[in-house]
């Protein structure tokens, strides 16, 4: 019996899934990061003129700020969920839950998204006012995910790594393209893990320059909704 008992606590312990070491920090920063991904999935209105009534899927992504008994705050930019109906967000790469729109700024592209899913794990917002060029980022979204989707590789979160190229007037330039699904994601400091911007889309002629818009921004909309927030300076 007893030898019985040990065998199936080891094949236990083998059943269970445990992440191997790393020493790269890239790594460490995105696993910290990666159960805050959300992935957002909409119907908007079709832009032929020709379909005016006719529903299109569309996608974006966002980040978890916020959490608690009474569900989770998803943080993401304003044109993702402009005009969205039968919007929905993906936790943990599969689970699929009914969301809303509980604020926006169309001012500064910002809008928070609200789900009945509670005790989450919540990102910590850094700073972006220190960034400089040549600092090393991450950015973390769902590209394309009907594309992956047709090709059934399945729903993941997929982590870019790349540098500022600049820092603009209220904005990001990063040396690595925003690719369509991940607008809203969070831009993360490659050390540490802290958000530092969110993911945007700027030239439709040229794919390969992205943005990122500053967290700075983000917290100030945050605050006026009275969302409390972690690691908040």
């Amino acid at each position: 019996m007893a030898l019985a008992l040990a065998v199936f606590g080891l094949l236990g312990a083998c059943a269970t899934k445990v992440q191997p070491p790393t020493g790269d920090p890239f790594v460490r920063a995105y696993r910290s990061l990666r159960p805050c991904v959300v992935l957002l999935t909409m119907k908007v209105l079709s832009d032929d003129k020709k379909s005016a009534n006719r529903l299109d899927d569309a996608f974006g992504s966002g980040v978890i700020v916020a959490s608690g008994a009474w569900g989770s705050s998803v943080l993401t930019v304003e044109h993702v969920v402009h005009g969205a109906r039968a919007l929905r967000a993906t936790i943990d790469e599969r689970r699929s839950v009914v969301a809303r729109v509980v604020a926006t700024d169309t001012a500064n592209d910002l809008a928070l998204v609200a789900i009945d899913v509670p005790q989450r794990t919540v990102a910590r917002l850094g700073s972006s006012r220190a960034l400089e060029p040549g600092m090393q980022v991450g950015v973390a979204g769902f590209p394309i995910p009907d594309a992956f989707a047709d090709e059934r590789l399945g729903v993941k979160t997929s982590v870019y790594a790349g540098r500022v190229s600049s820092t603009r007037r209220d904005s990001l330039e990063l040396d690595l393209p925003v690719i369509p699904g991940e607008s809203g994601g969070p831009v993360f400091d490659a050390a540490t893990g802290t958000v530092v911007a969110l993911a945007e889309s700027r030239f439709d002629d040229e794919k390969a320059i992205g943005f990122g818009l500053p967290i700075d921004v983000a917290r100030k909309f945050l605050r006026r909704e009275h969302v409390a927030i972690a690691s908040d300076p």
